[in-house]
């Protein structure tokens, strides 16, 4: 098991290696003419910022000599990962539809995943300057004012300063607030949302992309988030260790069960999420 000296030696190198991601985003996020769009074997768009973030966590991360596991690199063998027992799982630039549309709501994911579960993780928001970090046990907290930089050298204790706890709330909401995925809606999205307002009609529906959700719901900004399109391992494992160590759960529809990691399918189950004084 890692243990805290491990930690906090792996924390700045986590942490750095999602600003400077942030930094190679932001970079193509200000020039859309030079985005250079394409589809991947899944149907969903790749732009430049994505390949340049895949890059520059890569070059980061590789001095920690642990491997990666990311969307851009989902091409890896099952027979070649399935017996790491430490690992990066890592989204470079998640909300790539909504980064091409061009309304912010994208986020760079990176989780420490030992033994297939996640121990430490960071989702960055580069618009916004917000970095969210959970420590497996610990706790997870939002730190603002980070800017993109591709030079990012935080350290240990200046990652520290300045750090909020979540969630943000000390109680519940008056108006409870379900978040939904502005790109990616179903029916059975609208059903499991009535469902949830049967005891609070007035309940507010938000739409929001990105693993951006997760934080909203560790902050208690909002309450409840269902999801009934596919996902993958490297879109939720980060934010989910944010919102467990905020109080909240995540679970798979209809089962109830916990989400699996480094499976030999990548993509995860329908979910939904609750913070931690969710009353739906």
């Amino acid at each position: 098991m890692i243990n805290d000296e491990v930690k906090r030696f792996l924390l700045p190198s986590l942490f750095n290696a999602a600003v400077k991601a942030g930094a190679a985003i932001m970079k193509v996020y200000k020039h859309r003419e030079d985005y250079d769009i394409s589809v991947k074997s899944d149907k969903t768009p790749i732009t430049v910022a994505d390949r340049l973030a895949h890059d520059s966590i890569k070059e980061s991360l590789g001095a920690t000599r642990i491997p990666i596991l990311s969307e851009e690199g989902r091409e890896m063998l099952f027979d070649e990962r399935r017996n790491w027992d430490l690992f990066w799982l890592v989204d470079p630039l998640d909300g790539t539809v909504e980064f091409i549309k061009g309304n912010n709501e994208f986020t760079v994911n990176i989780a420490l995943m030992e033994n297939n579960e996640c121990v430490a993780s960071v989702v960055y928001v580069p618009y916004l300057d917000k970095i969210y970090v959970a420590d497996k046990g610990v706790g997870s907290f939002v730190k603002t004012g980070v800017k993109p930089d591709a030079n990012a050298a935080y350290t240990y204790d200046s990652i520290l300063d300045g750090l909020r706890r979540l969630p943000l709330i000390t109680c519940a909401n008056d108006r409870q607030r379900i978040a939904v995925s502005r790109s990616h809606q179903t029916p059975e999205t609208s059903d499991y949302v009535d469902a949830a307002r049967r005891n609070y009609p007035d309940a507010e529906v938000i739409e929001q992309g990105s693993s951006y959700k997760f934080c909203l719901l560790a902050e208690g900004v909002v309450d409840y988030y269902v999801r009934t399109t596919h996902t993958y391992e490297w879109d939720t494992a980060a934010g989910e260790l944010i919102l467990s160590e905020a109080g909240g759960y995540t679970q798979a529809l209809p089962t109830g069960e916990a989400f699996r990691y480094n499976k030999e399918d990548l993509r995860n189950p329908w979910f939904v999420c609750k913070s931690k004084y969710c009353l739906l």
